[in-house]
């Protein structure tokens, strides 16, 4: 393993002030939430402009732009439907922290991201999908052969796909929770990296809850090997779980100040 990634998910367009900060290209919504994710311990930044159908280019390479500009190039993760405007961010991406991320691909019809990803030297999320949720983790893991053959097959290292199990929401689908947990440590033990969208897991629940359920299932996560989540890093309980994770598997050095750090 390695010290745990976190990529930081306050840049959406689902919400409002993000949304009107991109229409209007108002950098100071944006910059405020990139830092201070990044204040709080972020390894990426997530930049999720949605479909973007009509702006999406304009949006995108805005976005990259002044979010590395500001930010002493942080590495980001592009994330949109809209696969001209990820190839117009990566356009003027600056790669000296780290590649961009795409986020994201799946077995079926956003298969294709795999080839824009490898076609730009990108890391790609991959999601153990292809037409809704997968019945068990026998059909996660055939997902995740076709779409690594195929990205290996175009020139991809195994280290730029990070495999994301699909977690799903307690509330609705509870019995699911230790599968996807499994679905983690087989593609752990294929020496394969691991990603996804944890606030899923807590989805719909109580705000007073959804912290702590989040925090336990990353730990839980963790331990079967995950490496990295799409999260949001100004929660105090969940990344003081992950920094104490951290310390267990030996990847950080202890000190008695290393909540601080």
């Amino acid at each position: 393993m390695s010290k745990f990634i976190v990529i930081g998910e306050r840049i959406h367009v689902i919400s409002p002030v993000i949304r009107e900060a991109l229409d209007k290209r108002d950098p100071e919504p944006i910059l405020q939430r990139a830092k201070d994710q990044i204040a709080a311990g972020a390894t990426y930044i997530d930049v999720n402009i949605g479909p973007a159908e009509s702006q999406g280019v304009d949006i995108m390479k805005w976005a990259v732009t002044t979010i590395q500009e500001a930010c002493d190039n942080i590495p980001l993760a592009l994330d949109t439907a809209n696969k001209a405007a990820i190839e117009a961010g990566i356009s003027v991406y600056n790669r000296s922290k780290g590649k961009p991320i795409v986020n994201s691909a799946d077995a079926g019809d956003r298969v294709e991201y795999i080839d824009l990803a490898a076609a730009n030297d990108a890391i790609i999320i991959a999601l153990l999908s292809k037409d809704g949720i997968p019945s068990d983790n026998d059909e996660r893991m055939e997902y995740l052969q076709e779409m690594l053959e195929r990205g290996m097959g175009l020139g991809m290292e195994p280290d730029d796909m990070w495999f994301d199990p699909l977690f799903l929401v307690i509330k609705g689908m509870q019995e699911k929770q230790l599968e996807v947990l499994e679905a983690i440590k087989m593609v752990t033990d294929m020496g394969l990296m691991t990603t996804g969208g944890l606030s899923n897991v807590s989805n719909g629940m109580p705000k007073n809850i959804r912290p702590i359920i989040d925090a336990v299932f990353i730990a839980r996560a963790i331990q079967a090997g995950f490496t990295s989540a799409i999260l949001n890093p100004n929660d105090e309980q969940m990344m003081q779980t992950i920094k104490c994770c951290d310390i267990i598997n030996n990847e950080v050095l202890y000190a008695d100040s290393f909540l601080d750090l």
